[in-house]
């Protein structure tokens, strides 16, 4: 690929025009280049134009509210302290618990969607049809930013098609109003998501940080704009050249805070290795599968510096 300028570093969450990017040519190239910039340096950015119809945004995030508004008993019948369930919601055990995250969360596979839905919740009565049809443009989007990515590290541009992408899932986030915020750890703590890419609809309320050369940066929320986060193990695939962005939700006293999260994980069965090495950048892992590393992500209590250790290469 042609040898571009630098974009110039900057203290801000980037915010990337995908709509510039069309087609072939000049403004393509550019636009890869932008996100491989701000995917080497951020780990995070924020994309406009990106392509999924405003009203489709409005009425996920419409459904979504709907959901977390509803009374206790409508939820109840999804709670579970279970990991591997399809479907969990998070009440916060505040009395109990001795670190407090104020966050109620609600998760769930979402394709194939026609036979995932099944186990969505039923209330709202459009939240299946609605969640389907935006987790389908999100897919799409997903892969189009893996595919730029993909064009600016030199490799296959279909890299991530099939068992590299083939596990989404959707996870809400309510962060409800908190009298006393220095009372509570943050709503969600510092953290590297742990798959390939996340997309993030955040909603008007800010909240989400960055963690960046030692200061916490606030994501600025903009309408209709969507967060990109590189997960931790595009990292592998990058062999580092990519990195993962550290994050955290935080709340405030005197408004609720909502989040969408769009999450792309290999299948189990995924190959995992660096696609970006070389003679000159050797590989840092050896191959292994996503199922492998789960379970020693699980063994070392949920560490991920600790369980990429075994992967490791020695250079």
């Amino acid at each position: 690929m042609e040898k571009l300028v630098d974009v110039p570093k900057c203290n801000v969450v980037p915010v990337i025009d995908l709509g510039k990017g069309l087609g072939d040519g000049d403004n393509r190239t550019d636009l890869v280049h932008q996100l491989l910039k701000a995917s080497q340096e951020f780990g995070m950015f924020q994309v406009v134009n990106h392509g999924i119809p405003e009203e489709l945004l409005n009425d996920t995030k419409s459904v979504c509210e709907e959901f977390c508004e509803l009374p206790a008993e409508d939820k109840a019948s999804l709670l579970s302290d279970d990991p591997e369930c399809k479907l969990i919601t998070g009440i916060t055990k505040y009395e109990t618990d001795r670190i407090h995250f104020w966050r109620d969360y609600l998760r769930h596979p979402c394709h194939p969607s026609e036979e995932c839905m099944k186990s969505w919740p039923q209330k709202p009565t459009r939240y299946r049809e609605v969640v389907a049809a935006y987790s389908i443009e999100a897919k799409k989007l997903g892969l189009r930013i893996l595919e730029l990515l993909c064009q600016g590290l030199g490799i296959d541009t279909n890299y991530f098609e099939g068992k590299l992408s083939e596990y989404v899932q959707l996870v809400v986030n309510y962060y409800p109003p908190c009298p006393d915020p220095s009372l509570t750890a943050p709503g969600l703590p510092k953290h590297s998501d742990i798959g390939i890419l996340t997309i993030l609809s955040q909603g008007d309320v800010c909240g989400l940080q960055l963690f960046k050369d030692g200061e916490w940066l606030n994501a600025e929320p903009l309408p209709n704009a969507l967060v990109v986060n590189i997960a931790y193990l595009f990292q592998v695939i990058s062999n580092k050249k990519l990195k993962s962005a550290e994050h955290r939700a935080v709340t405030n006293s005197s408004r609720a805070r909502m989040s969408v999260g769009f999450f792309i994980y290999p299948s189990d069965g995924g190959i995992l290795e660096p696609a970006a090495a070389d003679e000159s950048n050797p590989p840092l892992f050896r191959a292994f599968q996503f199922n492998e590393f789960m379970r020693n992500f699980y063994s070392v209590g949920r560490n991920l510096e600790l369980a990429i250790q075994p992967f490791k290469l020695e250079t």
